[in-house]
């Protein structure tokens, strides 16, 4: 079976020391350990990455097209502001949680648009790093009924 790939954009790496009062004083780390660890009862490889550079992004999504069963991308600020994503995304043919760990609708109307939200399967948001899990337990329902 192929992995699922976890892509984190811009500033996750910031996660717990970065407006913590919004998102929460879980690191990245905490949010790898509990997919890694959700991913391999389920039977899956994960691959978990973080990059501050959308280019790397972009490849990164593109070789999951060959690598992937599905993909959970936090694309961070870039959910909002990226065509290039969304075009990328739109590549893809499995399934592609869109993962944010506070809600973006329950925030500043800049972020109530999500270009990643247009190409993907569908959203899980609110929820802290704990959303890492539930984005893998629903990755894991797709391809098992697809």
């Amino acid at each position: 079976m192929k992995s699922l790939y976890i892509l984190n954009g811009p500033n996750l790496n910031l996660l717990g020391v970065r407006e913590p009062e919004i998102y929460g004083r879980a690191s990245l780390a905490d949010a790898e350990r509990l997919a890694g660890e959700r991913a391999k009862a389920l039977g899956h490889a994960l691959v978990f990455r973080q990059s501050n550079h959308e280019g790397e992004i972009l490849d990164w999504i593109q070789e999951a097209r060959e690598k992937a069963s599905a993909i959970i991308l936090n694309a961070g600020a870039l959910t909002h502001t990226s065509l290039a994503i969304h075009d990328a995304l739109k590549a893809f043919a499995g399934p592609i949680i869109e993962l944010h760990v506070s809600n973006p609708a329950a925030r500043e109307d800049f972020r109530h648009v999500s270009f990643v939200a247009r190409a993907a399967t569908g959203t899980i948001c609110g929820f802290g790093v704990e959303g890492y899990a539930l984005a893998v337990d629903a990755a894991h329902k797709l391809l098992s009924s697809a």
